[in-house]
């Protein structure tokens, strides 16, 4: 296995409700919008830039919300990738929220309803996280 991808996302607020995103990907998933942190760049500035590439969305980072490892596995179950995702509460700031190349479809939800969503594994306590320190 490789070194770690350092990769950003971020649960962006609009009137109570937060971002997600369906990956394209299999399973297909929801999660946060989100991908690696380019050179240069900040992890909060990849945070933004990548919910806007998915989604359409801007936002402003507001503080670091948790942190989450994603293994990548093949079909045997062996590690082939691993990710380091920082994750970020934010705002919205404008756009309106559409799928982009990664996401095929976007939703706004009130946190206590993302239990009906299949969701990817750690992202429930990140948005009370996100949730906290946007003091929702």
């Amino acid at each position: 296995m490789s070194e770690p991808t350092l990769a950003a996302s971020a649960a962006v607020f609009r009137g109570g409700k937060v971002l997600i995103a369906r990956r394209v990907q299999p399973p297909g998933l929801w999660s946060l919008p989100g991908g690696r942190i380019e050179k240069g760049e900040s992890p909060e500035e990849a945070a933004q830039r990548e919910v806007y590439e998915e989604t359409g969305i801007d936002c402003e980072t507001v503080g670091f919300a948790g942190q989450r490892e994603v293994m990548q596995r093949d079909e045997s179950g062996t590690v082939r990738r691993k990710f380091v995702v920082l994750a970020f509460a934010a705002r919205w700031v404008g756009g309106e929220a559409r799928p982009g190349l990664e996401a095929s479809a976007v939703a706004w939800v009130e946190p206590e309803k993302l239990s009906a969503y299949p969701l990817t594994e750690g992202l429930l306590p990140i948005v009370l996280s996100a949730q906290r320190l946007m003091q929702i």
